[in-house]
């Protein structure tokens, strides 16, 4: 990025710590999906995006100078600069998993080939003017409910040629030819709806032998910390949001997790690279852990603020709540209609729109310690005590509180 291309304008900076929490939770989601997917194209709106996060906090952080006056004034302005640098790190981050892929840093081929079934797709498709998906909006294809494949993301390029994304799009969204969809679910529906946007087939990845036995266990670490280390940001950002000590607490709990998860998988590699012809093919896996790392650090940096009980300045807060989801923490009473059943069995997201992104367990009866499930799916019981993280519309928190019998957080 050409700093001359960056120049002071009166902008929002609520506004922009909105787009900015947005596309850090995008730029994570992407960049992993480009490593493990193997998708140089992926990967190249990893580096764009980060491009524009550059561009992001430039404004905000000059919007902040022009707008701090005095000590008092600088003394409340400083932890939305810290928020503003957390989120840049994190972008900084994704750019360092994206180049994974596009330098070919080094990365076993056959990782694609052993990812767990759970484990969804994500893929770019280009709608095309010929395409019944042209002119319609999501609620209108009903793609969720019809192949389980959701559209996480659209990019638009205007008349002029300037490219805007509209990221965590809803059912009125509509769809134009020309759009690029960032498109998540089982790999089935992905060649589905892949092929209804484009007219053209999908190819998915050829089988090759993996080159270390137990290359199926780095995957499983893999994918354990990307989960957490997204889902870390996603709590730092809605301990803001409610100014929740329990919620930061959670936070710095999760980021020791993935400082744990680091040093097992960078154990594993050493040991691994004295079982494979080169080793060099396995570096990729010290960048991916070591980025994971600064992801979580910096999701601590965001909820900082709240953990060691500093007031965030108003702003932060208002950036949050207007972002495009909002975050909630439920807790699931004993008489709630979701006691005892699971995700799939009530339709949660069906229901409310709401999607359940982790479920931590309360200790059980032998006192054993909280036990997080990260990415919970349709067949996840949901247990009297169990707190809920979710993602969503305020509607759907709201609906969503009702079925677990609490809404206190949200409210909050």
């Amino acid at each position: 990025m050409d700093p001359q291309d960056v120049e002071y304008e009166p902008v929002s900076v609520k506004e922009v710590l909105a787009e900015m929490k947005d596309t850090a939770e995008l730029l994570i989601d992407l960049s992993y999906s480009a490593v493990l997917n193997g998708s140089d194209d992926i990967a190249r709106e990893v580096l764009e995006l980060e491009g524009r996060m550059d561009i992001l906090q430039l404004q905000g952080r000059m919007s902040l100078l022009m707008a701090s006056r005095s000590p008092e004034d600088a003394e409340q302005l400083a932890p939305v600069l810290g928020v503003m640098g957390a989120a840049e790190k994190i972008s900084n981050a994704a750019g360092d998993i994206a180049k994974i892929e596009i330098e070919d840093i080094g990365m076993p081929d056959a990782i694609r080939t052993a990812l767990p079934e759970a484990v969804e797709a994500l893929v770019r498709a280009t709608v095309d003017g010929g395409s019944t998906y042209a002119g319609r909006t999501l609620l209108d294809i009903n793609m969720e409910t019809g192949t389980g494949v959701r559209v996480i993301a659209i990019r638009r390029e205007s008349a002029t040629g300037k490219r805007r994304w509209l990221t965590n799009p809803g059912p009125d969204s509509e769809l134009q030819a020309g759009d690029s969809l960032l498109l998540r679910g089982p790999r089935e529906g992905v060649a589905t709806v892949y092929e209804a946007a484009t007219g053209d087939p999908y190819d998915p990845e050829t089988t090759v032998d993996p080159p270390i036995d137990d290359l199926g266990r780095a995957v499983d670490s893999i994918t354990l910390m990307k989960d957490m280390s997204e889902l870390a940001v996603d709590l730092a950002y809605g301990a803001v949001l409610f100014d929740s000590e329990g919620v930061a607490e959670e936070v710095k709990q999760l980021e020791a997790e993935v400082d744990a998860l680091k040093s097992r998988f960078e154990a594993w590699t050493l040991r691994a690279a004295s079982r494979v012809e080169n080793p060099v093919q396995l570096r990729g896996l010290v960048h991916l852990a070591s980025a994971t790392e600064v992801i979580s650090d910096a999701a601590l940096e965001i909820s900082e603020g709240v953990y060691r009980g500093i007031d965030a300045h108003p702003v932060v807060a208002a950036a949050v709540e207007e972002s495009d989801e909002v975050i909630i923490r439920l807790s699931v009473a004993a008489n709630a209609p979701l006691a005892g059943t699971t995700l799939g069995e009530e339709m949660v997201k069906t229901q409310t729109g709401m999607r359940v992104i982790a479920v931590r367990r309360g200790r059980g009866e032998d006192g054993d310690s909280d036990e997080w499930v990260v990415q919970p799916g349709p067949a996840t019981e949901l247990r009297a005590g169990d707190v809920i993280i979710a993602k969503g519309t305020r509607a759907g928190a709201e609906r969503l509180g009702e079925l677990v019998g609490d809404t206190q957080e949200f409210e909050g």
